[in-house]
């Protein structure tokens, strides 16, 4: 996987389709409490960050699955898309283009 156009020592013999992964994750109330306090201070709130962080990783995962699933060998021009479904819920999408490969 990355998000460059091609992998180094690599070819790219055939562009098979896009292929995506997404999880949507909301706030819990324990997190929002001590998210709150931080809030009235500054600073990163770590509670948000490492729910992100999970939700990215997961992305990542069902988007590789899908690849696979097609026949990939990798995926290129790998991005990164984040929305708000409703209050205190958001989505997190990976998506990029499934390839085949031939070392070179």
């Amino acid at each position: 996987m990355t998000n460059a156009l091609d992998f180094p020592g690599y070819e790219i013999v055939e562009v098979i389709d896009v292929v995506r992964g997404n999880t949507v994750r909301a706030r819990n109330i324990g997190r929002d409490i001590g998210a709150a306090f931080r809030n009235i201070f500054g600073g990163e709130i770590p509670e948000y960050t490492s729910l992100m962080a999970q939700a990215r990783e997961d992305a990542i995962e069902r988007m590789l699955a899908d690849a696979e699933r097609i026949g990939g060998d990798g995926v290129v021009n790998v991005r990164f898309s984040t929305s708000m479904i409703m209050q205190g819920c958001a989505e997190i999408l990976a998506y990029g283009t499934a390839v085949k490969l031939r070392k070179l």
